[in-house]
C-alpha cells in the first residue's frame, strides 16, 4: 500500500532543500557586499530570507504543487529579502478590496495600503500597481488606492493602475501582463493576512514560474 504522507513528504523535500540554498546564498550575498552597498540596504529577517528561498523555489515547481508552497511560509509584515536585493524592478502591488458607496476607502483597504507606503518610503526605487477594478460612485478601487499614496507623498510617476478587475484572480491576471510588458523580475503581493495566502497562489500561477512572488501582511 502507498503511503500517501510520505509521498507528499518525499516531493516537498526538494522545495526545502532548495529553499535553504536560496537562504544560504542570500546569506553569503549580504555578508560579503561593500560597506556602501550593506549601508544602503537593510539585511533581511531570517524569516523574509527564507520565505525568499521558497518563493524561488516554487518558480520551478509543478502547477498542482504550487498550493503546498504557500503552506511552508510564513508570511508577516517583515520586507522581503527580494526588495533588499532588487528594488529596481521589483514591483510592489497592492491588491484592491471594496470600496463604500460613496468611492471611499474602507479599513481593510487602508491597513493594506500603509503595508504599501512603508515599504514605497524603505524602497523608493521600487515600482508600484494598484489593482482593483468594481467603481462605487465612479472611483475605481485602483483610483482611490492611487489617490491614498499620491496623498500620503508617493510620487506618482512610480504607480500604475490596474482598473479592470473584479476579483483576486483577475488581479494577478491583469497585473500580470503589466510585470511582463515592464520587464519585472519580482513581485511583492501586499495583503491582509486572511488573503495573502491566497493573493500570492493566485500571482503564481498567474506568472506561471517567470518570475518569483512573495507577499507582505498589511
Amino acid at each position: 500500500m502507498v503511503n500517501i504522507t510520505e509521498t507528499r513528504r518525499s516531493r516537498r523535500r526538494p522545495l526545502l532543500r532548495a529553499a535553504a540554498a536560496t537562504v544560504a546564498a542570500a546569506g553569503m550575498v549580504f555578508a560579503g557586499a561593500t560597506t556602501a552597498t550593506a549601508q544602503s540596504l537593510e539585511m533581511p529577517s531570517d524569516n523574509a530570507l527564507f520565505n525568499g528561498g521558497l518563493s524561488l523555489a516554487c518558480q520551478h515547481v509543478p502547477a498542482d504543487m504550487l498550493e503546498q508552497c504557500g503552506e511552508f511560509e510564513q508570511f508577516s509584515s517583515d520586507s522581503p529579502a527580494v526588495l533588499s536585493v532588487n528594488p529596481f524592478t521589483t514591483y510592489i502591488v497592492v491588491l484592491g478590496a471594496g470600496l463604500y458607496e460613496d468611492g471611499s476607502i474602507r479599513p481593510v483597504l487602508e491597513q493594506r495600503l500603509q503595508a504599501a507606503l512603508r515599504l514605497a518610503n524603505q524602497y523608493p526605487s521600487a515600482p508600484i500597481i494598484v489593482t482593483g477594478g468594481v467603481p462605487q460612485n465612479g472611483v475605481t478601487e485602483a483610483r482611490a488606492m492611487n489617490d491614498w499614496l499620491v496623498g500620503a507623498g508617493v510620487f506618482p510617476g512610480r504607480i500604475t493602475q490596474e482598473d479592470r478587475s473584479g476579483s483576486t484572480v483577475q488581479n494577478a491576471q491583469f497585473s500580470n501582463r503589466i510585470l511582463e510588458e515592464r520587464g519585472a523580475t519580482a513581485a511583492v503581493v501586499v495583503t491582509n493576512d486572511f488573503h495573502v495566502n491566497r493573493g500570492v497562489l493566485n500571482f503564481r500561477q498567474a506568472v506561471n514560474g517567470r518570475i518569483p512572488i512573495t507577499g507582505v501582511v498589511a
